[in-house]
């Protein structure tokens, strides 16, 4: 692990479920040492959520997990959250999703840390942030996604929002913390100290909402749902082919624009005065539209794509999970990695693939090392290393602490 880009940064992670979780693990994944605190007993619930294998563990714990230290302790103890401090004392990275104000009532906020360890880089994710009337609020990526605006844009005009069936608000946080960590661990470097993060999930999704301010403070404009297609870019939409699948085409460039037109024989649409330009095809995206969908309902998806490919027009299909374990291409940038997991007594280990975690590094690129493990399974390693005896640790283990 030496050759890792976070080698030798100590990372301690006491959040749960999913957004201070999935910062830990790029973090793990890239060389940090991560030791990851839960209670005792069930420890993080993502452990029991979803699909579950023999031994009762969830294979999204497995991805979660991975390359991370287990610890138990139980913070609502005294003694729980002296040993924490001790961890943090010597930490260079701390990592908390608690409602704002949780650890500030454990005495474990950054002001109380800072004499101890003014090093320390203390990432905070909540709903709404650390501070604001909201702040307060339980926030749930589902909730926070739809104050941040995003839900609005999704689905089709005059029906309810959808959203993706993932935990997106939480992710997109988590990667948000990543590079505030990695930004925070730069700037530790000229003058040594640490500083606070603070990552509202709304936030990170308000992040990603490209012109729509500019647009709406220039001149009013409220962006709204545009089902498959995306507002004032023609055209780039999904179409229905002859076998009841779907792709995806995108050609708002000029010359991709023309080249589209040719490939389905409308040279006439290529020329026409009208469509040459964004804002003309805009104003007639329904006629563009209808004759792309004329074309791709005549032809089965692959050949669609064929055709398109050849002519040098994006087009894609519209994978599924197994769609993508099937392709080539994915396997050909290994984005799937391999792990062994136990099973049940007797049993043989279970080959799992979990999802590499991006960015791709050409000279220092991170990878699994081991999958989420069992609940403890470091504990009695990382409270030796803070110089706890084996008796100490016994009387922990019978008051429940750890």
């Amino acid at each position: 692990m030496a050759h890792l880009p976070l080698a030798g940064i100590t990372v301690v992670e006491v959040g749960q479920l999913l957004a201070g979780p999935f910062t830990g693990t790029m973090l793990a994944y890239f060389g940090a040492r991560v030791i990851k605190v839960e209670p005792p007993g069930e420890g993080d619930p993502i452990r029991g959520w979803r699909l579950l294998d023999d031994s009762g563990t969830s294979y999204w714990w497995r991805s979660l997990g991975r390359n991370k230290e287990s610890i138990t302790l139980d913070l609502r103890s005294k003694a729980g959250r002296h040993i924490l401090s001790e961890l943090l004392a010597q930490a260079d990275v701390v990592i908390e999703n608690f409602k704002p104000g949780t650890m500030e009532k454990w005495g474990l906020g950054p002001q109380d840390l800072e004499s101890a360890n003014p090093g320390l880089i203390y990432a905070r994710i909540s709903g709404y942030g650390q501070h604001g009337p909201n702040s307060h609020k339980p926030g749930y990526a589902s909730v926070t996604e739809a104050f941040s605006g995003f839900r609005y844009l999704n689905g089709f005009p005059g029906e309810p929002p959808v959203r993706p069936n993932l935990s997106l608000g939480d992710s997109i946080a988590g990667i948000h913390a990543v590079v505030g960590i990695l930004l925070a661990l730069q700037a530790r470097q000229k003058d040594g100290q640490g500083q606070v993060i603070d990552v509202a999930l709304y936030e990170a999704m308000f992040n990603l909402m490209e012109a729509v301010v500019p647009e709406f403070s220039a001149v009013g404009a409220i962006r709204e749902p545009a089902g498959s297609t995306i507002t004032g870019i023609v055209p780039t939409n999904t179409y229905l082919c002859r076998d009841g699948k779907h792709v995806v085409i995108g050609a708002n460039g000029e010359s991709i624009y023309r080249r589209l037109m040719h490939a389905i024989d409308r040279a006439d649409l290529a020329d026409d005065p009208r469509l040459q330009g964004n804002p003309g095809r805009v104003k007639h995206q329904q006629l563009l539209d209808g004759a792309i969908a004329a074309w791709t309902d005549q032809h089965d998806a692959g050949e669609v794509i064929t055709i398109l490919e050849q002519a040098d027009v994006p087009v894609g299909p519209i994978y599924n999970i197994e769609d993508a374990f099937n392709d080539p291409h994915y396997q050909a940038r290994a984005l799937f990695e391999n792990v062994s997991i136990p099973a049940g007594e007797g049993q043989p280990e279970l080959d799992l693939s979990l999802p590499a975690i991006l960015p791709k590094l050409g000279r220092t690129p991170g990878s699994t090392r081991w999958p989420g493990g069992a609940i403890g399974s470091h504990t009695q390693t990382v409270l030796s290393e803070l110089g706890y005896a084996e008796e100490d640790q016994q009387r922990l283990r019978d008051q429940g602490i750890i």
